[in-house]
């Protein structure tokens, strides 16, 4: 793979991590905790991580509320971007956005079609940038999440930060 320009050196990001869902807990909330984990493993930090119902208001009014936070650069929610009347995510943070990522719904369709079939044309997967914070959008797979996070969003994090200008360490 050829890399168009080489990123800085590791960036510590602080991340807020939300799990949507009407029946998750701590406990239960395996995809919440796999983006915990990837992130802590290699050194970035967790200043924030919720689990919230599954409602646009609710979660609207936490997102308006974390992006003013300055501990955040980027936020990472699983659940709620299927198709089913109860899903909100994608609602919520597309109209939040202020610049869209449409090649990560793109490219994280085009990766899961290859794992799972044709249903991955019902995620509703969203990537962009509010007020220079990156929101990423997530199924609640566990399945979906390590593939986002590895495929994905581990490897471009750095690259996101700066060309933000989010960090300049």
């Amino acid at each position: 793979m050829v890399i168009p320009h080489p990123d800085k050196s590791f960036i510590i990001v602080n991340c807020g991590i939300i799990t949507i869902s009407d029946s998750r807990t701590f406990d239960d909330d395996n995809s919440g905790k796999l983006i915990k984990n990837k992130l802590l493993e290699i050194g970035h930090n967790i200043t924030f991580y919720q689990i919230i119902k599954d409602d646009y208001d609710g979660i609207k009014t936490l997102l308006n509320s974390l992006i003013l936070k300055e501990n955040i650069d980027i936020l990472i929610l699983t659940g709620g971007t299927g198709i089913s009347l109860r899903d909100n995510t994608f609602e919520v943070v597309d109209s939040l956005l202020d610049k869209n990522i449409p090649g990560f719904g793109e490219i994280f369709r085009h990766l899961s079609y290859g794992e799972i079939g044709s249903r991955a044309m019902v995620s509703r997967a969203i990537a962009g940038i509010c007020k220079r914070k990156i929101i990423f959008a997530l199924p609640g797979s566990s399945n979906a999440v390590e593939l986002a996070m590895d495929k994905l969003i581990l490897p471009e994090l750095n690259h996101l930060i700066t060309q933000l200008e989010i960090r300049n360490n």
